[in-house]
């Protein structure tokens, strides 16, 4: 039944083009005409959608830059949207939708600054699909979205690619410059099944904690929700807290994100979305200013093809600041110890410069001086932090691990990490509000 409707959808196409030629010659109307000279901004960039056909079609296959992929919506239901965050706010000029044959008939381009307020920059009411191209837009916003109100089939929406061009707010047409300091927030390790309703539950404080401090995204590093990660757990403990800023939050999984009875990370993807696979795998990568953030799966680190496209990522990386994080530590002084699952990933990112790493697992706060893989004090070497104090209980502190620095066991808080072009530095602050401690000044490699 597809193939007919991608075979008339073809010829649809073919008219189409015919006819927006003629009407551009006759009307001289320009609103869809040429090609912006102005640089793609939301390839691989986070993205959401109010629903995926599967598991195959979540929204970050819309920015991949790979045609043969696609984000779906579910089927028969109207509106849909879906959503890209371009990182900082844009001047947007132009953009593309290519359509698979489950088009929209009317839609709506939205841009926001904030992700909750939206500006109508674009109005489609009679679309046949295949590609739309709007250029001569005048739009600005760090959010875009397709917010369709009409199918164009009995089926749902479904987008090969959207691109979004245009410049940073105040930039040139050349790729976005640096943007200086930021704050990010970040812990492991976070909600255990209990409510605010109990004065011992942790993870209801160290929220409340993370949102205060009002970062630039926040950085989970696995364990977000105990003990089996069910998506109803997510629903009821997670999400009452953390969850409040779930469209700023770059999760990655844990180990007990592996334990759902519904399936190894089921509940964790089911919670998070793309937000959690913008590149349509658990482990992704973004840029911030001059840094370049890698997010990986420790679940997976036996696995060929997420090693393959760490490689690549790097090689590919043009910022100088690398910022890696994931669950479980190479080094730890705490009751799981040192892990060497990790060994090989800090072998690729110490041969890529990397600076920092952020891990969780161990339910305690530790920071380590620059080492080596093979745990040799070096200048060069690459910062580890045990940041596993999200809210899960603590773990003591067991057996001190060579270059460690500092140890903090018992006491809630988040990480707050300033990163600047050229370093960074961070603080460990509790959920009283006390800083616990500050970790020096470094610069990136």
């Amino acid at each position: 039944m597809r193939q007919g409707v991608v075979v008339r959808r073809a010829r649809i196409g073919v008219y189409a083009a015919v006819l927006a030629l003629l009407g551009g010659l006759l009307l001289g109307w320009s609103e869809r005409a040429g090609a912006a000279a102005d640089p793609l901004l939301s390839k691989g960039k986070p993205a959401t959608a109010s629903s995926t056909e599967g598991s195959s079609y979540e929204a970050g296959k819309a920015f991949d830059g790979n045609t043969a992929t696609r984000w779906a919506s579910a089927e028969g239901k109207d509106p849909q949207w879906l959503r890209v965050d371009l990182g900082a706010t844009a001047n947007i000029s132009r953009v593309k939708l290519s359509w698979e044959a489950a088009y929209a008939k009317a839609y709506r381009l939205e841009v926001s600054a904030d992700g909750t307020a939206w500006t109508t920059v674009a109005e489609e009411k009679a679309g046949n699909g295949g590609t739309d191209d709007w250029t001569g837009l005048s739009g600005q916003g760090r959010y875009l979205r397709m917010y369709g109100t009409a199918r164009g089939t009995s089926y749902g929406y479904s987008l090969y690619e959207l691109e979004v061009y245009g410049v940073p707010a105040g930039g040139s047409s050349s790729p976005p410059p640096s943007t200086g300091a930021f704050t990010v927030v970040a812990a492991g390790d976070i909600a255990a099944q209990c409510t605010a309703s109990d004065s011992a539950c942790a993870h209801p404080k160290t929220a409340r904690l993370a949102q205060q401090i009002d970062p630039k995204f926040y950085l989970t590093m696995g364990d977000n929700q105990y003990d089996d990660a069910r998506l109803a757990d997510f629903k009821n403990y997670y999400d009452k807290t953390w969850g409040a800023f779930k469209a700023k939050t770059r999760p990655v999984p844990g180990n007990h994100e592996t334990y759902d009875p519904a399936g190894s990370e089921a509940g964790y993807k089911s919670y998070f979305g793309s937000i959690a696979y913008p590149q349509g795998k658990s482990w992704y990568s973004f840029d911030e200013g001059n840094w370049h953030f890698v997010a990986l799966d420790s679940n997976a680190f036996d696995q060929s093809a997420q090693i393959d496209w760490l490689k690549a990522d790097l090689a590919a990386n043009s910022k100088q600041c690398i910022a890696a994080y994931w669950h479980h530590p190479l080094y730890s002084s705490g009751g799981h110890g040192n892990d060497p699952v990790s060994r090989p990933v800090w072998k690729i990112l110490y041969g890529a410069r990397a600076d920092l790493v952020l891990n969780g697992h161990d339910h305690h706060y530790e920071r380590f001086a620059p080492q080596d893989p093979d745990g040799k004090a070096t200048a060069d070497g690459m910062v580890e932090i045990v940041g596993g104090m999200g809210g899960a209980e603590p773990y003591p502190i067991e057996q001190v691990q060579p270059n460690s620095q500092k140890r903090i066991s018992g006491d809630y808080g988040v990480l707050k990490l300033d990163f600047t072009d050229s370093g960074y530095s961070w603080t460990y602050l509790g959920t009283d509000g006390q800083v616990k401690d500050t970790g020096p000044k470094y610069s990136c490699h």
